[in-house]
């Protein structure tokens, strides 16, 4: 053979070596955040977002990624929602709907998404929150998600100094001083996440073993301390009071919460004794200084991410990793009298979904598809080009690998596909015949929601025995105000919503 033409040849399988590679995955979620990043404001129409957030690093994020701003999780509180996007499955399948249970010992040995990854060769491992920790982890973090020489990590100071702190404050800011002697938990997370990635760069660039990196921040979850230089980008006189300060109209009592995670949680705000009832008029002033924490606690994430984003470039991952950022939930700020999540709302059930897949997304896509937390398995799984996790059936307690989601990536391909037409999300509330489930759909103009009588023997709905129902008309009332579920003018939109919640998720499974 000519050298010319061996050279020829040798350079040829290189490039399409380099091409094909695997990717890593950089698996990045936030707590209890709702959209509210600057990149992703919408100017022209109205919204609950702060107009001046401070998100650098997020929003140049945005630009080389494929930003999904509609996206919505399954159950808006941490346990459920971690179960199911880890596990691709619904809470229905995971049956696990509160804080306590595990998916594996009530729902099935469902594979989760890094465990998929391990399975399938990569190297995985975890730190800070990615499920939610104790009991509902099965009291390890879900070891089989993680490779087994690698340990879960979790911040030194997450029991330690803290703690005293957090029972008396529902935030605090500290100076650099107080910063530096003792670092806040997700600081130290950020800088493991560093540690760990020079520690696996040379065999993932090498190509001699990839990785699955899961990087979990506590905040903005409750309480929100961070430190206090992330004040001056939200001046109080910024800060505003939200639109709807009021319960909407013609609320099923079913569709509340009593705001229990603030009012019992922190010193500071026992000791006011505010009622948990719809409604209540909460200290101005109150309200103003944890809109702006809030603020400020993912302006404090958003640099930690920062710090993170740029290492993986320094150590030249950027174009062999996938990085995917979001949280597991939104958050409510007072709007409607509520706080935190717990509910069926557009703010509780709405949280930022981005992923960054080298090579596909370089130019940004920004989606207003309907899209759903489950159908992160698929989507990762895709844009890794490994085999694709079936479609689970009516019955997938006993199959390991499957999902109940739909894979994204034809999106970000092709932005003119039709995509879902409506996803879903649920809650419970528990009353003394039992448990009633609120099964909520979106669509691109409505919010329907009926709470029915839930069956514990099926783990699914009793249409036939219905509580109560709720209509949220989204194009001329965005902040869902008024329930028009008992209007006469809406009576045939809610006979074909509730076709379409009867039927489920299935029928429009992709």
């Amino acid at each position: 053979m000519q050298p010319i033409l061996l050279m020829i040849l040798i350079l040829g399988s290189t490039l399409f070596h380099i091409s094909t590679a695997r990717k890593n995955v950089l698996f990045i979620l936030a707590d209890d955040m709702r959209p509210e990043i600057a990149a992703l404001r919408d100017n022209d129409s109205p919204s609950q977002m702060h107009d001046k957030m401070y998100t650098p690093h997020l929003d140049a994020f945005t630009e080389h990624s494929a930003v999904f701003r509609r996206a919505y999780v399954q159950q808006a509180i941490c346990g459920p929602s971690r179960a199911s996007f880890m596990t691709g499955r619904r809470p229905d399948t995971t049956r696990v709907y509160n804080l306590q249970d595990y998916f594996r010992r009530v729902g099935g040995n469902f594979s989760t998404i890094p465990q998929y990854f391990k399975e399938r060769g990569y190297r995985t491992l975890g730190m800070g929150k990615i499920f939610h920790s104790g009991q509902s982890a099965g009291g390890n973090n879900d070891a089989p998600s993680w490779s087994s020489d690698e340990t879960f990590f979790h911040s030194p100071s997450r029991r330690g100094y803290w703690n005293p702190i957090k029972k008396e404050h529902s935030w605090y800011s500290i100076n650099t001083t107080l910063e530096r002697e003792h670092p806040i938990g997700d600081q130290e997370v950020t800088d493991h996440a560093i540690s760990v990635l020079q520690r696996l760069a040379p065999k993932a660039i090498s190509g001699e073993e990839n990785f699955f990196m899961a990087v979990g921040f506590y905040l903005p979850h409750l309480p929100f301390i961070f430190p206090e230089r992330f004040l001056q980008y939200y001046p109080i006189s910024d800060i505003k009071q939200p639109s709807n300060p009021y319960a909407p109209l013609n609320m099923p009592d079913y569709a509340w919460h009593s705001n229990g995670e603030l009012l019992n949680g922190y010193g500071d705000i026992k000791s006011l004794n505010i009622s948990g009832a719809p409604n209540t008029t909460w200290p101005s002033q109150l309200v103003l200084d944890l809109r702006r924490a809030y603020y400020a606690s993912i302006s404090y994430v958003d640099s930690l991410f920062g710090q993170i984003m740029t290492e993986l470039d320094n150590l030249g991952l950027r174009n062999d990793t996938i990085v995917m950022f979001g949280s597991d939930h939104g958050w409510q700020l007072y709007e409607h009298t509520a706080w935190c999540k717990h509910t069926n709302f557009e703010l509780a059930t709405r949280t930022p979904l981005m992923f960054r897949a080298p090579g596909l997304t370089d130019q940004g896509i920004m989606s207003d598809h309907l899209v759903e937390y489950v159908d992160i398995y698929s989507t990762l799984v895709e844009l890794a080009d490994l085999p694709a996790a079936p479609l689970c059936p009516e019955n997938p307690a006993a199959i390991q690998e499957c999902t109940e989601g739909t894979s994204l990536v034809p999106i970000m391909k092709n932005s003119s596909l039709p995509g879902k037409p409506r996803v879903f999300m649920q809650y419970p509330r528990y009353r003394q015949f039992g448990r009633v489930m609120g099964y909520s759909m979106r669509t691109d103009k409505y919010r329907y929601t009926e709470w029915v009588r839930f069956n514990e023997t099926g783990f699914g709905p009793d249409w036939t025995a219905q509580e109560a129902v709720e209509l949220y008309d989204h194009t001329n009332d965005q902040e869902e105000n008024v329930n028009r579920a008992n209007d006469a003018e809406y009576a045939s939109i809610v006979e074909q919503l509730k076709g379409h919640l009867h039927e489920g998720w299935r029928p429009v499974a992709n």
